[in-house]
């Protein structure tokens, strides 16, 4: 083979490599949020009710595969009483020592041309609180907003499964089983 048939070999090659490369950015296509709602509901009927927001979750979808992604900072979670907040980051959450939860997992069959319209999906993947993982299987509603996607979704989880503790005093004022709802606005991630 001589000099110039393998400088064309590869070149053709180093060409065919550059354009395999770039259509996987392109087909890759990622969205995310910074301002995500997740929600919280510990109460039990007759007391006071336990529940709190944080309205600044981020969270990053991968459409080519459907892996999402999603953190949150503990102390972000705003109550409507100044001193459950206080009460739920130093006595239950042990925030400072366990600043923020994550969700890493994946949409199930997720299609990115599906979406014209709510789609209900399974999502399954690992929940990490207080540095205790458990693995979540829900389902989730997926939807479009304009050029967003719009995912909501919700499951129930138990504190004992993140070695949360309830004193006594309050044990029969909180449920044994905590709603979580989500609802996240991702824009494409350019």
């Amino acid at each position: 083979m001589t000099d110039i048939s393998k400088t064309k070999k590869h070149t053709t090659m180093r060409i065919l490599i550059l354009f395999f490369l770039c259509t996987q950015a392109v087909f890759s296509q990622k969205y995310f949020t910074r301002t995500g709602t997740t929600e919280f509901k510990a109460s039990v009927d007759a007391f006071e009710p336990v529940a709190a927001i944080n309205n600044s979750s981020t969270a990053i979808l991968d459409t080519q595969n459907g892996k999402i992604a999603s953190l949150l900072l503990i102390k972000a979670f705003r109550f409507r009483v100044a001193l459950m907040q206080e009460h739920f980051n130093e006595n239950y959450m042990d925030s400072d020592e366990y600043p923020k939860a994550t969700f890493k997992g994946t949409i199930r069959s997720f299609n990115l041309n599906e979406i014209n319209e709510n789609i209900t999906y399974k999502i399954s993947g690992t929940l990490t609180v207080k540095g205790i993982d458990k693995l979540i299987e829900t389902t989730g509603n997926v939807s479009r907003k304009g050029e967003k996607i719009v995912l909501t979704s919700s499951f129930s989880v138990s504190p004992k499964d993140f070695n949360i503790k309830i004193p006594g005093i309050v044990r029969d004022k909180i449920a044994q089983r905590i709603n979580i709802g989500i609802h996240y606005e991702l824009s494409e991630k350019k």
